[in-house]
């Protein structure tokens, strides 16, 4: 569902009357014995001043600009002023966006916004050059190759970022915790995102790995699901949206919706009538109730915030990890031309309850920070009643000595991927021993036994 913005093309067409008017006809005196603007009417001191300024760079500036440049210079500004996501978008913009929402386009893979004069990686994407050469949310842009990004708009950040497949670019950050800046090289690639990916983590344990909210992230979800419920009845599922940047906004309520029964599953609200939206959810849940753990860090953003708000508010999984981006305002891409557009923030979103999301962010359930954890026991000699001497035996003795050793062997296995998991992932760790909490919970409770 895409809402129509009918009410700015009025808007628009009286600007660029006007504009054209004060600066080909010599209106300005003409109009200056009118009476001050009533609300809703154009500026007209405004605007004259904009006239004077553009003539004088016209006319003074070290530099001969055209005029097309100037005028498309003022729109940057106009909107690049407003928020850190609205923007203009020329035609290679427009393109790159149309390109985002399919999952391929040209870069490094860096969700990325502007702090403080600095470029502020969002997240970088699974699987991109960006991400495997060791840039973490979180992260500061200082420098892209000699040049200082200070000064520099986030449009020029970008367009410097991007490039040919095949070239690299060194990148100089700043990291919470480090002392000295890294510098990083990347290499850019085509960018091709894989949204869902999905695997057993044990036998009914699920996990899903949502990369961001492409056009068709809600239908690949469901049949990731399908595959894993083939495999082995699941018994729970790891929903994992660490470092998603986020992306459309109806992939978000079709994800939310796979989970959820009923009830509302976020709504928008903004000054016209065509920016307030509601979403609810359909009959039918694909995991038919199995408990669900989500899985979020300060790169989820925006599209991950609502799935992650709309499963906490109605209980349906529990929110894991540390508090997300605060992404909570809705961009909507206006074509002003065939090749051109504009990205306008024209609301905000809530979730189910009444929570704002904008620069509040979604606090988890249950905080766990990620970190390099070690088992105590690593190296120390293990001992049970089986190993010690004398030991009374159980039923058969070559059954029971089979027994044991089959039992030792996958014991063994286990443990160890317990502990890869542990050292590797221990958010992910975490959140699946909550699975089995909770399946367990469930498994004893009266209503499992009707």
């Amino acid at each position: 569902m895409k809402p129509t913005f009918r009410p700015f093309a009025p808007l628009l067409r009286a600007s660029c009357c006007a504009l054209i008017c004060l600066v080909g006809s010599g209106a300005l005196a003409a109009e200056a014995a009118k009476p001050a603007e009533q609300e809703g009417q154009l500026p007209l001191e405004d605007l004259r001043t904009f006239v004077r300024v553009f003539e004088q760079i016209r006319a003074a500036y070290v530099e001969p600009v055209d005029d097309h440049t100037l005028l498309e210079n003022a729109i940057r500004g106009m909107l690049g002023e407003l928020d850190p996501h609205s923007a203009y978008l020329d035609e290679k913009d427009f393109m790159d966006l149309q390109s985002a929402t399919t999952g391929e386009f040209g870069g490094l893979g860096i969700e990325v916004g502007m702090e403080d004069g600095f470029v502020k990686v969002i997240s970088p994407i699974d699987d991109t050059p960006a991400s495997r050469a060791g840039v973490e949310a979180g992260d500061l842009i200082i420098k892209l190759g000699d040049k200082s990004v200070q000064g520099m708009s986030l449009d020029e950040a970008i367009n410097i970022m991007r490039g040919k497949p095949g070239e690299k670019l060194e990148l100089t950050i700043i990291r919470k915790g480090v002392d000295k800046p890294l510098e990083l090289v990347i290499v850019r690639d085509i960018i091709k995102v894989r949204s869902v990916r999905s695997r057993m983590l044990e036998p009914g344990y699920g996990y899903v790995r949502l990369a961001q909210f492409q056009v068709n992230t809600g239908s690949d979800l469901r049949k990731a699901l399908e595959e894993l419920q083939k495999q082995q009845p699941l018994r729970g599922l790891v929903l994992d949206m660490r470092n998603n940047p986020g992306g459309l906004l109806q992939s978000a309520v079709e994800v939310s919706d796979a989970f959820l029964n009923q009830g509302l599953i976020v709504y928008t609200k903004g000054r016209i009538s065509d920016g307030d939206m509601r979403f609810s959810a359909q009959p039918g849940d694909a995991l038919n109730g199995a408990p669900l753990v989500v899985l979020v860090n300060d790169g989820s953003a925006s599209a991950s915030e609502i799935v992650a708000g709309a499963l906490q508010d109605h209980r349906r999984g529990i929110v894991l990890g540390t508090d997300t981006f605060g992404k909570g305002s809705v961009q909507t891409v206006i074509p002003i031309s065939e090749s051109k557009a504009i990205k306008l923030t024209t609301a905000l979103y809530y979730t189910p309850s009444g929570r704002s999301i904008q620069a509040e962010g979604i606090k988890p359930d249950i905080l766990v920070e990620r970190a390099k954890v070690t088992t105590i026991q690593d190296g120390m000699l293990r001992a049970a009643e089986a190993d010690l001497d004398k030991h009374l035996g159980n039923g058969d003795k070559q059954k029971a000595a089979d027994d044991k050793k089959a039992g030792k062997e996958e014991r063994g296995k286990q443990l160890q991927a317990e502990k890869d998991l542990l050292q590797d992932d221990n958010q992910l760790h975490d959140a699946l021993n909550m699975l089995k909490a909770m399946y367990l919970s469930n498994a004893a409770s009266p209503a499992s036994a009707l």
